[in-house]
C-alpha cells in the first residue's frame, strides 16, 4: 500500500492562491495516474484534477483555467497549484490514485473566505 500525505492547505482570500503537495511513500505506483480530490462539508468527495504518467491532465469544469496539477515522479510528489480561489473551493483536499485507490490520507483543509 501507498501512504499519502497532503499538505499546503490553509486560509486564503477570494482571488488568492495556494499550492498543495502530496507526498507518496510506501509502495509507489509510478506507472499510474494520480489525482486530487476534494470533499466539501455535506457533499460527496469529487475528483478535481488528474494527471497521467506522461503529463496529460484533466480538470473538472469549475477549476479549469485556475488549477494546475503537476507531478514529480523522481520525488514521488503530486502538486496542485490553485489560483483565483473562490469560496466554493473550500473543502478538504486529498490525493490518490484514481484507478488503484489506496488508503486515504488525512487531507489538507482549504478555506477560502474574506
Amino acid at each position: 500500500q501507498a501512504q499519502l500525505v497532503e499538505s499546503g492547505g490553509g486560509l486564503a482570500q477570494p482571488g488568492g492562491s495556494l499550492r498543495l503537495s502530496c507526498k507518496i511513500s510506501g509502495r509507489v505506483f509510478s506507472g499510474y495516474s494520480m489525482a486530487w480530490y476534494r470533499q466539501a462539508p455535506g457533499k460527496q468527495r469529487e475528483l478535481v484534477a488528474s494527471i497521467t504518467t506522461g503529463g496529460t491532465t484533466t480538470y473538472i469544469d469549475s477549476v479549469k483555467g485556475r488549477f494546475t496539477i503537476s507531478r514529480d515522479n523522481a520525488k514521488n510528489e503530486v502538486n496542485l497549484q490553485m489560483n483565483n480561489l473562490k469560496s466554493e473551493d473550500t473543502a478538504v483536499y486529498y490525493c490518490n490514485y484514481p484507478y488503484i485507490s489506496q488508503p486515504w490520507g488525512q487531507g489538507t483543509q482549504v478555506t477560502v473566505s474574506s
